[in-house]
């Protein structure tokens, strides 16, 4: 959009952008901020880096990450920027920032920039692409059981919207016994010529079952070869408890859309998310909220829809916390210096080495799988005679942060992640051990 069109019609002059300060105007790419230097896999200089208290030690980091330096100068500088001179500096920025944002998100992840919105949230991406599908009454949408409250009810509402069904399937019985070919099984079984859609979440924040979702797209895709192409089905994927963990390049995960939040797993400015999709997921969709893109200069007469990326097309316009996700590319980039290799094995070695510590305990019971191809960064269990709270309870009272699971049948919950070390592993597992 043109700048000069956005000044007259907030009733500024053209030139009031000459007066800005000259260390503001050098403040207007986010290229600018500097990130920490930091090796590769160095975890101790990468657990520096954070302001979390040393008074406890952190199991539950995932549910919402701490600022990182780098993503917290990057905020302060935006944050002071727009405190000095917002109109300004907002005008110095807005046309280009959003694409920068989607590049460094597809260096990170995968895919082109373009076919990437920016959101505030898993939920809000959810809320979006669901809201946004093209469906009619009678077209049937495949969801599972294991799925967040965030999708059961983004689907629900759909349907509701539109009179398509919404039908809920197990892919397993017991976790901890998950198994590929069953679930594909299972999926291919629920399938029928109505549907349109499936839903599924990669990480199951329910028992830390991680889906093969690779294996059920093959599923899918196998029985699209059959459908024409305005019948085929889309698999949309709740993604967020894989991303930031797992070495995958989202474009060839074998999904159609890919929603997470980046306030968890990445460390991201908290209120941060992404969606990505491809050609065939975002044509079969429509905007939800009217973006402030590039398609406000379609609004106005000066651009057609087709030169429009649709990525920014399907962002949510209106004003946000700029100086959070404008923020967002120290977060990818401070992943990429420690290396999306070295981040999986680091935080599946510490996974397991929490999963075979419970597993040695009679008092507990484990359902997330033994083996890293079904699981991720998420432990799940039970102590015997407890429940999920009296244990979350007991572990913060010997300085130990962990969570339940929110759902209806809850269960204790370790996330190990980067900011920990063997030795805080041991000292939890040992708090465990000792609830007999």
């Amino acid at each position: 959009m043109l700048r000069r069109q956005f000044l007259n019609a907030l009733g500024l002059s053209v030139g009031a952008s000459v007066l800005a300060p000259t260390h503001l105007l050098a403040a207007s790419s986010v290229s600018n901020v500097v990130n920490a230097p930091i090796q590769p896999a160095d975890w101790t200089a990468l657990r520096n880096l954070f302001p979390l208290t040393r008074s406890y030690i952190q199991l539950a980091t995932f549910l919402l990450a701490s600022h990182p330096k780098p993503v917290a100068d990057a905020i302060e500088k935006h944050r002071r920027a727009f405190d000095e001179n917002p109109a300004d500096y907002w005008h110095q920025n807005f046309m280009t920032i959003d694409a920068q944002i989607s590049q460094a998100a597809a260096n990170y992840m995968g895919g082109k920039a373009e076919n990437i919105a920016l959101t505030d949230s898993t939920t809000m991406g959810l809320g979006l692409i669901y809201a946004g599908l093209k469906l009619q009454e009678g077209d049937e949408i495949v969801q599972t059981v294991h799925d967040h409250y965030s999708t059961d009810m983004s689907l629900a509402y759909r349907a509701k919207r539109t009179g398509a069904k919404v039908v809920r399937i197990t892919l397993y019985e017991n976790p901890a016994e998950v198994d590929v070919a069953d679930v594909q099984k299972r999926l291919k079984a629920a399938i029928n010529v109505n549907t349109r859609v499936v839903a599924a979440t990669w990480v199951h924040s329910s028992t830390g079952v991680k889906l093969p979702i690779r294996a059920m797209a093959d599923t899918i895709t196998q029985l699209n070869t059959q459908r024409k192409a305005h019948h085929q089905i889309l698999f949309c994927v709740d993604g967020v408890h894989g991303f930031g963990i797992e070495n995958q390049d989202v474009s060839q995960l074998g999904c159609d859309f890919f929603v997470a939040g980046t306030h968890k797993w990445i460390f991201g400015p908290r209120g941060t998310g992404v969606i990505w999709g491809n050609e065939r997921a975002w044509a079969q969709t429509e905007p939800v909220i009217p973006s402030f893109s590039a398609s406000y200069e379609v609004w106005l007469g000066g651009m057609t829809q087709d030169q429009v990326p649709v990525g920014e097309h399907m962002s949510p316009g209106g004003f946000h916390s700029f100086e959070h996700r404008w923020a967002l590319p120290e977060a990818f980039k401070l992943h990429l210096q420690l290396g999306k290799a070295n981040v999986q094995t680091r935080i599946h070695q510490l996974n397991q080495q929490t999963k075979q510590g419970l597993a040695k305990m009679p008092h507990v019971t484990l359902y997330t799988p033994a083996s890293s191809e079904l699981s991720s960064g998420l432990v799940c269990f039970d102590v015997k005679g407890m429940s999920a709270d009296a244990v979350v309870e007991k572990m913060h009272s010997k300085g130990i942060i962990m969570s339940s699971t929110p759902y209806r049948q809850s269960f204790a919950r370790f996330a190990p992640s980067l900011i920990n070390n063997e030795q805080e592993i041991e000292l939890a597992l040992a708090q465990i051990r000792a609830m007999v």
